[in-house]
């Protein structure tokens, strides 16, 4: 299958997390949006592997994502080496995305981190005829979406028309985030606080504040982003 945009995590709830609204946006427009986990959550403090893909898959389909995969590069110490280089190499030149999705530069959890340097490489690399098996593809963008630590933003993407199916996936993540009314017996963790679900809806009200909309998330690029017609950056709301 080839997509038009994948959406790339280190954890299963990462993408739903920091660009759920934009993938489901994407979807709604037609185009053909994949996730791709890096890892399969087995350092994780709450819930298991075989759960946690099931959340995925189901967060995904509420996404409308038309297809979601894992890699196993390890939990609580994402590998970046070669081996695993080749691995999402593989994964770019069969999918054959033009608009990739990943972790910002720097962030809270250190597997973040490694995993946008990981999707950088190897969204470069990609390109090159003489690395790996397959024919070369390089994607035309790769942006970073926010997770716990912020960045300025390069922009801000509207996602209140999508905002109840990003909600719809993260009520799939029952292992790893805050559901009203239900209790787990396992270790409260940052995540699956509700004073971190309260801050999701509060990040995306505020940077859709900034840009006049209800509902924000926000994107890094490292090179300025061309405009074919800047009418189109009008911001929208109260001025």
């Amino acid at each position: 299958m080839r997509l038009d945009a994948l959406a790339i995590g280190a954890h299963a709830d990462d993408v739903e997390l920091g660009c759920g609204g934009t993938v489901a946006l994407l979807a709604s427009h037609g185009r053909k949006v994949g996730i791709l986990h890096l890892t399969r959550g087995e350092a994780g403090t709450r819930g298991t592997v075989e759960e946690r893909q099931r959340e995925a898959e189901a967060a995904a389909g509420a996404l409308g994502a038309e297809r979601v995969d894992f890699l196993d590069f390890g939990d609580g110490g994402l590998r970046t080496g070669p081996a695993e280089e080749d691995a999402l190499i593989d994964m770019l030149r069969r999918l054959r995305p033009e608009l990739v999705f990943g972790p910002a530069p720097s962030d809270r959890h250190p597997d973040h981190g490694r995993a946008h340097r990981l999707v950088a490489d190897a969204c470069y690399y990609s390109g090159l005829a003489r690395r790996g098996e397959g024919a070369p593809h390089r994607p035309a963008a790769v942006f970073s979406y926010m997770q716990h630590d912020p960045f300025t933003p390069s922009f801000v993407v509207d996602v209140t028309q999508t905002w109840d199916r990003k909600l719809e996936a993260l009520a799939a993540y029952e292992s790893q985030l805050h559901q009203q009314g239900q209790e787990r017996d396992e270790p409260l963790t940052k995540v699956a606080s509700q004073e971190f679900r309260q801050a999701v809806e509060g990040r995306a009200r505020h940077y859709g504040l900034l840009v006049g909309t209800d509902f924000g998330e926000p994107f890094w690029n490292r090179l300025p982003l061309a405009v074919a017609d800047p009418w189109q950056l009008l911001p929208g709301g109260l001025r």
